[in-house]
Formats: C-alpha cells, sequence, structure tokens
C-alpha cells in the first residue's frame, strides 16, 4: 500500500464535498476518478496532493490519512500560469534544481523563478527532454520562445515533459488531455503505460481513460466507490450492480408488501393475532435495501429500426471529386456503402470530411463523378448549424409541432429517452445550451427513422452522460450512418468500419476504430487497409444480383462460383477475428485473478500495518520469482503467460488471415 485515506471528510464552509470516503493507492496503480461537473474530483486531488487537509474527526480510530513513507508528488493543474521566462530557460532552471533536489518537483511552472545553488545540469535529462520536446511538434527554434507565447495545448505538453522528467512517486494530473491533439493525447497514453510510478488522473477523455486506467474511483454525492478495470469496464460493472440492486429492492418490497398484507389480514383475529404479531416482528427486523441511484444516462436495449427497409446500397460514388469552385478537388472518393453500416470517418481537419457530407446532401456541388442515394431512401444529416434553433416554444411544444400524430405520452416518453424530462421538457428552445439544442435535434433525426444518417461531429459540447445516452441509440439503430467524429471513444464504440481522409486519397479499414489503430501502431500502416475505390470494387463484386429480388439473368456459373470463393475465403477471417477477441477477454480475467492472488500472497508475508516502502510490482519473470513453482500465485500466473502467448499467436494468425483474404479476394476479382 502506497497511500491511504480512511473514513475521510473534507467540507468548505456549511457543504460536505467528501463524505466519510475510503480510497488507496497500491503500487503503481493507475487511478482514474470520474464523476459529473462539480462532484468534488479536483478537490480529491489536492487533498492527495497536501493543498488541504481532512476536517477533524475524534470518532475516527486511525489516521486519516496514512502514507508508506515520505511521497514525492508531482501535480498538472491545468490553472498554473506560466512564468515569464523561455522554455530553454525553464529546461535548465528545472533540472539543475532536480539533480539538486532528487528529482522532488511538484509543477515547476507554477514558480516564477527557481533557487539554483548549482548550474550542474544532468546531460542525460537534457537529452531526454530535448527528445520530448521534438516528438510533441515543437521545433528547435521552441526552446527560445517565452512561454506566454505557447498554446495552452503546447503549455500542457511542457507540463508534462517537467513532470515525467521529475520522476514522484505519485503523478496527480487534471484533465491532462485538454487542448492536446491526437497524436500527442497518444504519446501521452504510451508514457503512462510505461511510467513505473503510481498516477491519479482526472479526465472526460473517456478513450484515454480506457487506455491507461486500471482502476476507477467513482465520485458522486460525496462519497467514493471503486471498480477495477478501465473506464469500459466500470461502466459495465456499475449497470450490473444497479440491476442487481433494483432486483434485490423490488423483491424487498414484494416481500414487505406481502407481510403487510398478512398482518392486516390476521391482526384482528383472535386465534390468528400471535401468527400477526411473529409477522410484524419480522417486518421490523428486516434491513431495508435502498432503491438504486439511477444511472445519468439512458441506455437503449431494443432496436431502432428505419421505418422501411431501405435500399440494400444507401450510397454509391463513383470518382466523386470534393471541393469548392476555382479550387483543386480536396478528394476523390469511390465508395459503396452498405445497408446497416456505421462508419467512422477520421482525418486532420480541413482534409475534406465535412466537404463530402455536404456534397452528398447536395448542399455543395461535386466538380466531377457522380453520386447516387438509394431509391426512396430517407435521409437524415445533423451539424452545428443545424443544431442553431432558436424559438420562444417550449422543448414539449416543438416536438410536438415535429410529430402532431404522436400522444402525449408517446412525447413525453421519447424526450426522455433523450434525457428531456420534467422541468426540462417546459424550458423554451432558445434558454437550452449549445449541447442541449443538438440533443434535441438528434433525438428528432432519430425518431423520424431515416435509412441514412449523415453526422458531422453529433457529440460536441455535450456531457459524458449525454454521449453515452446518443451512443447507445446509434448502436440500437439498425439504419446506416456515415459520421465525422474527434471522440475516439464515441468512433471506437459505433463505428464498425472507418473511412480515413488524408492526402494520398481515401483509404478503407473494415474492422473499425481499435484494429486501426493497432495496426498503425506496430506497422505504421494497416495491411489490412484497402483504397475505398478498392473496397468500392470488392462490395460490387461481393453483391452480385440475385434473381428473387431483380429480374435478370440467372447466375452464371462464373459468378455462382465467385460467390461460393468469397464465402469461403471470409470464413477464416471470421474464425480468427472471434479467436482474438476471446483470448483478449480471458487475458483480461487472468491477469485480475493474477493480480489478486499475488497480493495476497505477499500481504500474508508481512506484518500489519505494511513496514514496506510500497508494495512491489507484480513480476513477469516466473523462473527467477517463484523459486517453489507452486501456490496460486505461480499457478495463476503461468495461466496468464499461457494466454498471453496463445493472443500474440493468435494476432499474428489473424493478420496472415487478412493478407491471405485480400490476395484472394483480389485473384477473384481479376478472375
Amino acid at each position: 500500500m502506497l497511500y491511504k485515506i480512511t473514513n475521510g471528510t473534507l467540507s468548505f464552509g456549511e457543504r460536505e464535498v467528501l463524505s466519510h470516503i475510503d480510497f488507496e493507492i497500491k503500487g503503481t496503480e493507475k487511478i482514474a476518478i470520474v464523476g459529473a461537473n462539480g462532484a468534488g474530483k479536483t478537490t480529491l486531488l489536492r487533498l492527495i496532493a497536501g493543498q488541504l487537509e481532512l476536517d477533524r474527526d475524534d470518532k475516527r480510530m486511525e489516521p486519516g490519512i496514512w502514507k508508506s513513507r515520505e511521497l514525492t508528488v508531482g501535480m498538472l493543474d491545468q490553472a498554473a500560469e506560466a512564468p515569464d521566462v523561455t522554455v530553454l530557460q525553464l529546461r535548465n532552471d528545472f533540472l539543475a534544481h532536480t539533480s539538486l533536489q532528487n528529482g522532488s518537483v511538484s509543477n515547476q511552472m507554477d514558480n516564477d523563478s527557481v533557487s539554483v545553488s548549482s548550474p550542474t545540469i544532468s546531460l542525460k535529462n537534457r537529452k531526454l527532454f530535448n527528445q520530448m520536446f521534438l516528438s510533441l511538434g515543437f521545433s528547435k527554434e521552441d526552446l527560445q520562445k517565452p512561454l506566454s507565447d505557447f498554446s495552452g495545448g503546447q503549455q500542457t505538453k511542457i507540463r508534462l515533459i517537467l513532470l515525467f522528467l521529475s520522476h514522484p512517486d505519485l503523478l496527480l494530473l487534471d484533465e491532462p488531455t485538454n487542448h492536446l491533439d491526437i497524436p500527442s493525447t497518444e504519446w501521452l497514453e504510451d508514457s503512462f503505460r510505461a511510467y513505473d510510478g503510481a498516477v491519479v488522473m482526472v479526465s472526460h477523455d473517456r478513450f484515454f481513460l480506457d487506455r491507461t486506467a486500471d482502476v476507477v474511483y467513482e465520485l458522486s454525492r460525496g462519497r467514493l466507490t471503486r471498480y477495477t478495470g478501465n473506464y469500459t469496464t466500470y461502466r459495465e460493472q456499475k449497470q450490473k450492480n444497479i440491476a442487481a440492486q433494483r432486483k434485490a429492492y423490488e423483491s424487498q418490497q414484494a416481500e414487505i408488501a406481502h407481510l403487510e398484507e398478512l398482518i392486516e389480514k390476521f391482526k384482528h383475529k383472535p386465534k390468528k393475532a400471535a401468527f400477526a404479531r411473529s409477522r410484524a416482528t419480522l417486518l421490523r427486523r428486516i434491513e431495508r435495501i435502498e432503491p438504486p441511484t439511477e444511472d445519468d444516462a439512458h441506455i437503449f436495449t431494443g432496436e431502432l429500426a428505419p421505418s422501411t427497409p431501405g435500399s440494400k446500397w444507401p450510397l454509391i460514388t463513383d470518382h466523386l471529386q470534393i471541393g469548392y469552385d476555382r479550387d483543386p478537388a480536396l478528394l476523390e472518393v469511390t465508395l459503396r456503402v452498405r445497408r446497416g453500416q456505421k462508419i467512422g470517418i477520421i482525418g486532420s481537419n480541413g482534409i475534406g470530411k465535412s466537404t463530402f457530407l455536404k456534397t452528398i446532401i447536395g448542399e455543395i456541388a461535386p466538380l466531377k463523378g457522380k453520386y447516387a442515394l438509394g431509391n426512396g431512401d430517407l435521409v437524415g444529416y445533423f451539424d452545428q448549424h443545424t443544431a442553431s434553433i432558436s424559438s420562444e416554444q417550449t422543448v414539449l411544444d416543438h416536438f410536438r409541432a415535429q410529430f402532431p400524430q404522436m400522444t402525449e405520452q408517446e412525447l413525453r416518453k421519447t424526450l426522455g429517452a433523450y434525457l428531456f424530462s420534467g422541468a426540462q421538457t417546459a424550458k423554451s428552445i432558445h434558454q437550452l445550451s449549445g449541447g442541449e439544442k443538438s440533443r434535441l435535434v438528434l433525438a428528432e433525426l432519430l425518431t423520424r427513422r431515416p435509412h441514412l444518417l449523415l453526422l458531422d461531429e453529433p457529440t460536441n459540447h455535450m456531457d459524458i452522460h449525454v454521449k453515452e445516452t446518443l451512443e447507445s441509440a446509434f448502436r440500437a439503430y439498425t439504419g446506416t450512418i456515415l459520421f465525422i467524429s474527434h471522440d475516439r471513444y464515441f468512433i471506437s464504440h459505433v463505428a464498425d468500419a472507418l473511412l480515413v481522409f488524408d492526402e494520398t486519397g481515401v483509404s478503407y479499414d473494415p474492422f473499425g476504430y481499435e484494429h486501426y489503430l493497432e495496426k498503425r501502431r506496430t506497422d505504421g500502416a494497416s495491411t489490412a487497409m484497402l483504397r475505398a475505390e478498392d473496397a468500392a470494387l470488392r462490395e460490387s463484386f461481393a453483391a452480385v444480383p440475385r434473381r428473387e429480388y431483380h429480374e435478370a439473368r440467372p447466375e452464371s456459373d462464373e459468378e455462382a462460383y465467385v460467390n461460393w470463393q468469397l464465402n469461403l475465403a471470409a470464413e477464416p477471417l471470421k474464425e480468427a477475428r472471434q479467436r482474438v477477441e476471446e483470448l483478449i477477454a480471458a487475458v483480461e480475467e487472468a491477469t485480475m485473478q493474477y493480480e489478486e492472488s499475488y497480493w495476497n500472497s505477499w500481504a500474508e508475508t508481512q506484518e500489519t500495518p505494511p513496514t514496506a516502502d510500497t508494495n512491489p510490482p507484480c513480476p513477469t519473470n516466473l523462473d527467477s520469482t517463484y523459486t517453489t513453482k507452486s501456490g496460486s500465485a505461480y499457478t495463476t500466473a503461468k495461466h496468464l503467460q499461457a494466454l498471453q502467448n496463445q493472443l500474440a499467436d493468435a494476432w499474428d494468425d489473424w493478420t496472415t488471415v487478412c493478407l491471405t483474404w485480400e490476395d484472394e479476394t483480389r485473384k477473384l476479382y481479376l478472375w
């Protein structure tokens, strides 16, 4: 155990921000703190940093805060102001100071000057600083610039470099990904995973938390709840806990109602009075289960289907050149979108993503080429401009005007599903925030049940629980979606394929965002990525017309052979992907079992309270660590190691199958 808070309470005046919380940091855990705005997350960080103290509690029998030793703490504070010095001056002063103080510097950028008693600067640390500085998009010339000349995101990068170089025992980070671009955020993710100290962070970037956190604390109504796993695991476990508590509460309420009915029935009957009294005693002794606190997000569980099945191909583009008059074409897009696909569009700003969607809806004329929407298909379009609605009507009246055929109960139920309930339905449209207006427009679009949805940044300016509501709605929607988003978590949970726009053209990844990231990291470019034109050609060959759908000639022997070969080629691909997904889940479960077994085995050899400086990390070298080759920790470690080896082999097999699949299908197209 590195750090522990027991039964801690912290108040500001009469307001209790943290109420009897328990919090602990074990070894090198990477901990995320989540909760609504204003819940007290930053307050908890300041408490851990020593900037605040717990309220006095005479009833507490042990210290409110316990540390295994004197800890060095580094804190990233978004409110810190940059000193009036150049980056070079800050670097030299910082490195000299850390050389003398053995790395115990916290938030160096908060100080206007640093007391330096020696000009000695660690050459190794200076090289590390320069390497990180350049890898985050800075140039050598930027070293000479004052810190005040940099943007908020650039200043955050410099703060992070200083924190990593100071190498404290405990890193405290408040919204570390604010204003960072995706490459910088990915660098931070890699740095966190490699960091051999403990980290406690507050962030609204759910994808970042998914890739860095192994423990999540939820702060709600002043109380902390600990969940093991990343952000997605926490959300799944919380939903299960709510469902279990709801079931237990409803079961107990039914039991209470039954007992009350028996008591009322028999209490006035002399022969049954004793029985009634015993039931009353039993009723008094029941420990009441509290009703569950429902989650802020609404999760759609059923399907949201379009009004009619719609066309098999909602969108086809053929050498469609997009751009503006008198300018060179931004990109050329050849694409076939199959019914039911959910395709995320990613790429740098200005590359042509929004222009592509605006061309499809007819707002911008194509420069060359052609496109076709499904015959009779209803298309819904959303961007930030369409969400700029303003009216004196209330939310309920506005929605009633859009859907006059719906009853009052249906209107309120539909609005409630998109988090407009109670007093919010009585708000005027002009009183809504930008995020609330966007949510209302998206609710209208989904209620209309179009066949094709085109969405440009649909979750901008929205709270996490609103994003999760819309994510579940888009997953439940069985129509076709093309969407642009910079929210990586939203992309990974909604998109089943990607269109990647860059300077070389448009590429297509049929396996989704996680696969795209993994292949980009391991191979530099995804081996399974296709030019969108090739993917469209593949779709056209895979969709040989059938007689039952079209009055056309019978399928030829050659066409039947191609279809048969395509189905054969796809089978190993499905099996390989399923094998990888199963092993990933098995490795995650085995990792938690191993860590629990190891910590239990280690704790049995320690005195209470622990006297070690810090808990040792779970070892990975089994031969040198477990000399007895026995015990639950060794057994679970061997099981984990075997699964990891199987997963590595499965990834290799999947890559091989992908390449084989592509070679086989290319041969079929040329055949």
